[in-house]
């Protein structure tokens, strides 16, 4: 007897990095840590994640380097700290994929996912795409009695615009000054994600700010229209487009892990009171049928004897019994369902609590510290990122000398051969 059904939604969500954090969204991407935050992650199952954009040997912060070098995108005017990328988040909730063939059709959803990710930001700006399949869903996972994991994607793409160059007023010839000098494919968060379509209310008018300009629709909400009509007009359909709202992004794995388990046990509180409350009726009766084993005493001659008020009791449940005896029936198999039913309720919540607990004593000194000494963690955490970033221009450094010696040991070759075949 299930309970309600939650609508599955589709969500999109996007993070933005510049060159000091996207080491750390890299690592988690492409599973190169040693341990996780998210302690939903199955080590075991990393090589069931699927790409369908594959950065390879090279880091994020070297696919863009080689592209700027190749004249294909370009930083000219940035900030040090500017957004340089962009990470796509997209998932429709756990259930939604196991109904539907789990494993198998979450590769698929996920692949015309891409190709909407492909059309959207173009093919060449899409550093990764990887299909997240070692995440277990712990509450699915109870619920069913079986392993239930989560399917999403990371996609980490460049927020690419055109920008038009033109000749300024030092320009030695006058026809020019004004003109487009070149067009670059210019690095912009923020211009990309400009928005042109304004909002409107119930009776289709604009919507103005204070100062009487228009105000426009959030184009992080665009991208949920666009995602959810390329999605069905593909086939995909059975789900809704996500609601607006969604404080997810805003949280870190571990926070909205802790946040979702808090969740999860009041919901389970609450379905073991329904549960106890269902399971009250149909024990009453029960109990009825036992006190009609206990009625009347053995005589002498071995003949049952009862009251007059027995009598009257057994002769008015006989009869009704007679007319209701298939609800009986029914009534008893319920006493048992719901004594199940609230025991592995019961069992679920506190295997839960117990998680819970681990959970908030694992995490405590960090949270402790960020309610105390929020200024210190945020140095702290600058500080380990400041660690990667020379951690990885190191590998990137050692990786270049390889290829340096790599290429003139080649020459090296290149050149004896040619002696040898001058010599013959």
């Amino acid at each position: 007897m299930p309970g309600s059904q939650r609508p599955d939604m589709s969500c999109a969500r996007v993070k933005q990095y510049g060159s000091s954090d996207i080491g750390a969204a890299e690592r988690h991407n492409e599973r190169k840590n040693l341990s996780y935050d998210n302690i939903n992650v199955v080590p075991e199952r990393i090589p069931m994640n699927v790409h369908f954009k594959d950065p390879g040997e090279e880091s994020y912060m070297d696919i863009l380097r080689r592209m700027e070098e190749n004249g294909q995108v370009s930083l000219r005017g940035l900030r040090q700290d500017a957004t340089l990328f962009d990470e796509i988040i997209i998932d429709v909730n756990t259930m939604y994929f196991e109904r539907n063939g789990g494993y198998e059709y979450a590769k698929s959803f996920y692949e015309e996912a891409f190709r909407f990710i492909e059309k959207k930001f173009g093919s060449e700006y899409v550093v990764s795409a990887v299909m997240h399949a070692d995440e277990i869903n712990k509450a699915a996972t109870d619920d069913l009695g079986k392993d239930v994991y989560h399917y999403h994607l990371h996609a980490v793409v460049l927020p690419v615009v055109e920008k038009e160059i033109k000749w300024s007023k030092r320009c030695k010839d006058p026809e020019l000054i004004g003109t487009v000098k070149e067009v670059i494919h210019q690095i912009s968060h923020s211009k990309k994600w400009a928005s042109d379509i304004p909002l409107t209310d119930e009776n289709g008018n604009i919507i103005l700010r204070k100062n009487g300009k228009p105000k426009f629709r959030a184009s992080y909400s665009i991208l949920q229209d666009e995602l959810y009509q390329h999605m069905t007009e593909h086939g995909f359909k059975g789900f809704q487009r996500g609601e607006l709202g969604s404080t997810a992004e805003n949280l870190t794995s571990l926070q909205y892990q802790i946040m979702k388990d808090k969740e999860r046990l009041a919901d389970l509180q609450e379905k073991i009171l329904a549960e106890q409350i269902r399971y009250e009726p149909a024990r009453e009766v029960a109990l009825t049928l036992r006190e009609i084993g206990d009625m009347g005493q053995r005589t002498l001659t071995g003949k049952m004897a009862v009251s007059k008020d027995d009598y009257q009791k057994l002769t008015a449940l006989a009869t009704e019994g007679i007319t209701s005896r298939s609800e009986i029936h029914e009534l008893n198999r319920s006493v048992e369902y719901y004594r199940e039913r609230y025991y592995s309720k019961a069992n679920a919540y506190s295997r839960l609590e117990e998680r819970f607990d681990e959970l908030k004593e694992k995490c405590r000194p960090f949270l402790d510290a960020m309610e105390h000494f929020p200024d210190l963690v945020k140095i702290f955490a600058d500080k380990v990122r400041e660690l990667f970033t020379i951690k990885e221009a190191r590998e990137r450094k050692a990786r270049e000398e390889a290829e340096r010696k790599y290429q003139a040991e080649r020459e090296a070759r290149k050149q004896q051969s040619k002696v040898k075949g001058l010599e013959r």
